[in-house]
């Protein structure tokens, strides 16, 4: 594997696992984008083998800085590439070369060297991509969640006006040739559509699909869970009283029938006893195994892998999953959970899912020990005077 190889898995294992999804443009897939556009570049420009392995180099690490927030990130990609570009043993020459190109893609820096003007105009392909109004609402979301900018449809529109016509301008002979007349394309378009705005009140509908849209969480829902979750926890609690009650009592019969009963059947005056002490120990003996089992834990593997986690088949919520496994690992799961509101919802319902199936059992086994607690007692009794009147007889 050679070393752009090895920067492609680790950028991409890095944004998989630390990015926010609060990134909705900025992310691995933009950066793949410029490094496609950074390799269609090259082919077309006189760019030597050393000089092309340094921009793509830096275009995979362009964008890195953001898992550490939106401040200054170009220089957080900068330190990011540095230590990764040491640790594969680079030369100094190339780490500053790399360095240097990151800090090309910094918004209001002049470029003063053909290889920043390539990696400035790679990174802002998009402009000249057919497909811009998608891939600028994807902006636009972004910028609303991380840094709470948020624009009117016209206030957009006339923004990203600006920023194609006023602020950029395409350097390379590659991208003024293909890029720039789909770039002006977008351009008349977005004035179509402030034009029609203008006449019907509609301008750059936002481009996206319906699933993907993040609403805010209900209060309701919050307190659905909440409620559920502590009635879950307060009945598990009533019926582990009730087993330790039912414990207790057959403890106390059996000690008694030990120390008080059983020391006088040798004698034989009391042989007719013998049968209903007998019932009534093993009524006790039953009840005390099934009240048992009514408490006893189940022990789980407490481990997962990060594939069960991508398919989210881990509830993370139950110690009984993680019990096992890494800080690191956990802390990492945990944050994937963080970030997909439905796999954290889905995993709460499969808590509460999964405690209603144990609180079954414990219902279920307490039941069938407070019939055999009720049944032996009965018995016992019952035993007792038929021996009792068997002697009187």
């Amino acid at each position: 594997m050679n070393i752009l190889q090895q920067a492609e898995a680790f950028v991409s294992e890095l944004l998989k696992d630390k990015l926010s999804k609060s990134f909705t443009y900025h992310n691995l897939g933009h950066t793949k984008d410029v490094v496609k556009a950074v390799g269609d570049i090259v082919k077309h420009e006189n760019v030597s083998t050393k000089d092309t392995e340094a921009l793509l180099m830096a275009a995979w690490f362009h964008d890195t800085g953001y898992i550490r927030g939106c401040q200054k990130h170009e220089l957080s990609s900068v330190e990011i590439a540095t230590d990764f570009l040491i640790a594969q043993q680079q030369s100094q020459d190339f780490i500053a070369k790399v360095s240097a190109l990151i800090e090309a893609t910094v918004y209001d820096y002049q470029p003063k060297n053909s290889l920043e003007n390539i990696i400035r105009d790679a990174d802002y392909s998009h402009f000249g991509n057919s497909n811009y109004p998608t891939i600028c609402e994807q902006l636009r979301d972004e910028w609303e969640i991380t840094m709470k900018k948020v624009y009117t449809n016209v206030e957009w529109a006339r923004e990203n006006i600006y920023i194609m016509e006023q602020w950029h301008q395409y350097q390379t002979d590659y991208a003024l040739q293909n890029w720039q007349p789909i770039k002006e394309k977008n351009i008349k378009r977005i004035k179509e559509m402030i034009e029609k705005d203008m006449q019907e009140g509609e301008v750059l509908k936002k481009v996206k699909k319906t699933k993907s849209k993040k609403e805010k969480p209900d209060r309701g829902i919050d307190t659905l869970f909440r409620i559920t979750l502590s009635n879950h926890t307060r009945l598990s609690g009533i019926a582990d009283s009730k087993a330790n009650i039912l414990l207790s009592v057959n403890a106390i019969i059996i000690s008694i029938a030990l120390s008080s009963i059983i020391p006088k059947l040798d004698s034989p005056g009391n042989a007719h006893l013998i049968m209903p002490t007998f019932v009534l120990l093993m009524f006790s003996v039953v009840s005390i195994i099934f009240a048992i089992l009514s408490t006893r834990p189940k022990v789980t593997t407490g481990t997962f892998t990060r594939e069960d986690i991508e398919a989210q088949k881990v509830n993370l919520l139950f110690f009984g999953n993680f019990y096992k496994m890494p800080l690191d690992e956990y802390q990492w799961a945990v944050n994937e959970l963080m970030k997909d509101r439905d796999y954290l919802y889905n995993s709460m319902i499969k808590d509460l899912y999964f405690l209603g199936i144990v609180l079954e059992k414990k219902y279920r086994l307490l039941r069938i020990t407070y019939n055999i607690f009720m049944i032996g007692i009965i018995v016992s009794v019952i035993a007792f005077v038929i021996a009792f009147n068997s002697v009187l007889v």
